[in-house]
């Protein structure tokens, strides 16, 4: 996997721990905590600060270096040193599962321009190809509407509901679960 990719629109790159990025990263949190809080856990007290998300920028830099977790930021070319977003596939397991689960923000300010859908897209594709993984799951709050549609026009299939599987505000909630399957050529049964 490369450190940065480009698409039609979209710079897409991992982030080191520089205390540029780290700002950038707390921007893009700070512009979006009321839409992103209502669907994540508790966050810690120093989660709104530069020193948390340039400790937390050098761990998934080293969880990259180790192909075990990766977070791609969003930029949009037109405006290089602004966040608009992120793709995050974690918990990648090898041997017999081939697997990896998936995550995904976007900027309030750019839903419904298909940026998020290009950007997952285009790294899903990567992480297929250069990782040989077989499936990405996905878990989505059932009142996520905004997700559940993307991930459907993506081509998720939805797997179904499981109970109380995230602790989301301090209370365990339901998931639907979704996954893609790498195009193999192969009928699936579904």
């Amino acid at each position: 996997m490369n450190y940065k990719y480009e698409t039609s629109r979209l710079f897409l790159k991992i982030l080191s721990d520089q205390p540029e990025h780290a700002r950038q990263v707390l921007d893009f949190y700070n512009r979006n905590r009321l839409v992103f809080e209502k669907y994540e856990p508790t966050r810690p007290e120093n989660f709104y600060t530069e020193n948390y998300h340039r400790t937390l920028l050098h761990c998934e830099y080293q969880l990259f270096l180790k192909l075990k977790s990766m977070r791609y930021w969003i930029y949009e070319k037109s405006n290089p040193e602004l966040i608009i977003g992120t793709v995050s596939f974690h918990n990648i397991v090898r041997s017999e599962f081939q697997s990896c689960g998936i995550g995904y923000k976007m900027d309030r300010e750019y839903w419904h321009l298909g940026m998020a859908k290009e950007a997952i897209s285009f790294l899903m594709f990567q992480v297929f190809e250069e990782l040989h993984l077989h499936r990405i799951e996905a878990y989505v709050m059932p009142e996520n509407t905004n997700s559940i549609y993307l991930l459907e026009s993506l081509g998720f299939f939805r797997e179904g509901l499981c109970r109380q599987t995230a602790k989301i505000q301090g209370r365990w909630t339901d998931h639907l679960l979704y996954s893609i399957l790498r195009d193999t050529g192969e009928e699936t049964n579904g």
